[in-house]
């Protein structure tokens, strides 16, 4: 660590001349492992571990060069620095921004009731402040990039488009509806701790250390749900028939894409857990529409949220929340069913 902070450039060159060896060579490290284990090829088993060994250093190796960037960029953000950005904007255009905010921010749905309180306190609109909260957890680096890794630019692009438009306009329906009685009483009485206004200056070998610790901390949170869902993803894809999951999840079932939102609610994992389970779950003749709908649910409506939420809403906002996500997650789904 030293020598980055000495020469963080020409560390990094070197640091991604090795991911890049590592990456190209991940496809002849997984047959050789199949081959070592003296698996033959066709069997069911055969394919599954083929599947986790290929799977598991291919989201490491992405998951960690993208994080380290999305790290040094979150470097330049702040709650307050966030809340700022927010305040005295019109409710579509505040919208917008803090969809767009919640993306890049370094909040999860963990963050909820501190970043409800200040947003609110600092009068920032109720609609904006859930749009924010919408985007923040459901579009993550971690679902982007396992999103292209395991299924290219397109649907990753996919992913963040129709997160996009869930937030601004939950966000903006929301607002419109004025719930703003709904908010728990004491959330208004709290003052907004104040900023210094003489912070230092950060240089940019601080803002790679934050690459870095961004990788470590992320990364060392999210492996162990990374290993289970690749094996669970294992499982289905080397032995679940295509038939059964095209009939449960396919395009001609129209029932299927409210059914999975509704069973991904109170589902609780992130998107190293489910996304390799989702990708199974194509691969075996589940539509794009139902699985990302299945997804979604899982990672921007989970229990833990609606739980940490209750502390600063009313039952009634809550209610309205998961709502008008939850219509949005599922017209989603149909329009990429129709599409795809």
């Amino acid at each position: 660590m030293n020598l980055v902070r000495k020469n963080p450039v020409g560390s990094i060159a070197a640091l991604l001349l090795v991911w890049v060896g590592l990456y190209l060579s991940l496809q002849a490290f997984a047959d050789a492992v199949v081959g070592l284990a003296g698996l033959a090829e066709g069997r069911h088993l055969t394919e599954a571990v083929r599947f986790f060994v290929y799977e598991v250093p291919k989201v490491l190796l992405l998951l960690t060069l993208v994080v380290f960037v999305v790290g040094i960029i979150r470097s330049y953000f702040s709650p307050e620095r966030t809340r700022a950005l927010l305040e005295g904007r019109s409710l579509l255009a505040g919208n917008v921004l803090a969809s767009a905010l919640g993306i890049v921010t370094p909040f999860c749905s963990c963050s909820a009731v501190p970043l409800f309180i200040g947003f609110v306190e600092a009068g920032i609109p109720l609609g904006v402040t859930f749009s924010f909260l919408i985007a923040a957890p459901m579009i993550n680096e971690v679902a982007v990039v396992l999103l292209f890794g395991l299924f290219g630019w397109q649907t990753a692009l996919i992913y963040v488009s129709a997160g996009l438009i869930i937030s601004i306009v939950a966000g903006f329906v929301i607002g419109k509806l004025g719930m703003e009685r709904h908010v728990e009483d004491w959330v208004y009485q709290v003052r907004a701790s104040s900023v210094p206004s003489d912070d230092p200056a950060v240089s940019f070998r601080d803002r790679i250390q934050s690459g870095f610790e961004a990788v470590r901390e992320i990364v060392g949170k999210v492996w162990p749900y990374l290993l289970v869902g690749i094996g669970v993803g294992a499982g289905i894809h080397g032995y679940v028939p295509e038939n059964f999951m095209a009939s449960i999840m396919g395009k001609s079932a129209w029932w299927s894409v409210p059914v999975a939102v509704l069973i991904g609610i109170p589902l609780y994992s992130n998107a190293a857990g489910i996304i390799p389970v989702m990708q199974a779950l194509l691969a075996k003749g589940a539509s794009l529409g139902t699985a990302l709908a299945f997804m979604m649910s899982v990672i921007g409506l989970s229990l833990p949220e609606t739980i940490i939420l209750r502390k600063v809403l009313k039952l009634p906002l809550i209610m309205t929340f998961i709502g008008v996500v939850g219509i949005g997650i599922v017209l989603v789904g149909y329009l990429f069913n129709l599409i795809y």
